[in-house]
């Protein structure tokens, strides 16, 4: 899709996973990866946090959504896709930007996956203790 003034693409991340979001006003459909939501997302806990910043904003119904995402899990993904709806709404309207910012969409969720120890078993994991 060309980027134009009613077509907006933003990236979103959440730990391994990655979005790439294109937002355009029309009526509330949604499509991951060429698949419907419903199809792409079995659990409805995912696809509520996908539509948490439109909720927000009271404007469910009024953008189209097309997102390709990869890496990371369901839940990763899921969280990817709502920080790239975040970020291309304020690019949108840039007055949406505060209260967008005070639910904390637009923050990045940094948590990953903590490095194996040398010496150990694991990242937290440790060798069993033993007195003799």
């Amino acid at each position: 899709m060309p980027a134009t003034s009613e077509n907006v693409r933003a990236t979103g991340r959440r730990k391994e996973a990655s979005a790439s979001v294109w937002l355009q006003p029309g009526t509330g459909k949604v499509v991951i990866n060429g698949r419907d939501i419903e199809d792409y997302f079995h659990r409805e806990v995912h696809r509520i946090t996908i539509r948490q910043p439109l909720v927000l904003i009271e404007k469910l119904e009024g953008f189209d959504i097309k997102a390709t995402v990869k890496g990371g899990g369901e839940t990763g993904q899921a969280g990817a896709i709502r920080h790239g709806i975040a970020r291309a709404l304020v690019e949108f309207d840039p007055d949406l930007r505060a209260p967008i910012k005070k639910a904390g969409f637009l923050t990045r969720d940094a948590r990953c996956k903590e490095r194996k120890k040398y010496g150990q078993p694991g990242a937290r994991k440790r060798f069993q203790y033993s007195k003799r």
